[in-house]
């Protein structure tokens, strides 16, 4: 019997990199796709011999237009099909939107939201031709309320939710299903990359990448359609759907400036 194949953005480090680890222990083949392609490679040889897999990389950044197709024409190429797929590549920035740098905007939209649409969208149709597949693309919980200082960041996240359940929604009856994995802040590079190297958030200790990543793994494979982890998580997420949206941006903004 031929082994299942994952496909995992944002590979080479944090969430993605265990998530990579977890699909290989339960024997999936990989195809793992990230900017740092020596990171990837050690990756590679680690999995492989570990538990005896097929590895395949891509060095792409997601982020710039065009990439998604890119990584499907070449899994094409090589006759590689995708069962499970894992948009979890993604970024933040922190500060005030009118002076942000709009670069950085700009690929952060196109990293959260267009290569994680236009992926779903090419990789879709094969699942549900085949009947079978699973679909995990990393939201979190900014996804549930505006996020001032971080205003981009946050209504991408929203648009991942919004979009995972709509398409979850649609591919009911095919033996696909796609989930939303919202987690809380979390130990990974996360926020080196939205505060630059010296960043630090003044928060309680984060949970590992590790377990929410087994997390995510769980519920993916039970094709539940929204997960979050942690119990406070999941209370602060249902709780601002009975609070007026005046206070809960208010509270948004005070939260974001106790962190950083």
């Amino acid at each position: 019997m031929m082994n299942k194949s994952a496909l995992i953005t944002g590979s080479s480090n944090g969430i993605g990199y265990e998530l990579a680890g977890i699909h290989a222990k339960n024997g999936d083949d990989l195809v793992l796709v990230a900017r740092n392609k020596c990171k990837l490679d050690v990756l590679k040889g680690i999995l492989q011999k570990k538990h005896g897999i097929k590895v395949y990389t891509i060095e792409k950044d997601l982020s710039l237009a065009g990439s998604a197709g890119e990584v499907y024409d070449e899994l094409q190429a090589q006759n590689l099909a995708v069962d499970y797929l894992v948009n979890n590549a993604g970024f933040g920035d922190i500060g005030l939107f009118a002076d942000s740098d709009w670069n950085k905007q700009e690929r952060m939209i196109y990293l959260n939201v267009m290569a994680l649409t236009h992926l779903t969208r090419l990789f879709l149709p094969g699942m549900i031709e085949r009947g079978f597949g699973k679909i995990l693309n990393v939201a979190s919980t900014a996804s549930f309320q505006p996020g001032p200082t971080m205003a981009v960041y946050f209504a991408t996240k929203a648009y991942v939710l919004s979009f995972s359940e709509a398409v979850n929604n649609e591919v009911r009856k095919t033996g696909v299903t796609v989930t939303a994995l919202c987690p809380g802040s979390t130990e990974s590079g996360f926020h080196e990359t939205a505060l630059g190297e010296e960043g630090h958030v003044r928060e309680r200790k984060l949970p590992a990448a590790r377990e929410v990543a087994e997390y995510g793994y769980r519920a993916m494979m039970k094709g539940k359609a929204v997960a979050i982890p942690g119990f406070m998580n999941s209370v602060m997420a249902t709780s601002v759907r009975f609070i007026p949206r005046s206070l809960v941006v208010k509270a948004a903004r005070k939260i974001q400036e106790n962190k950083h």
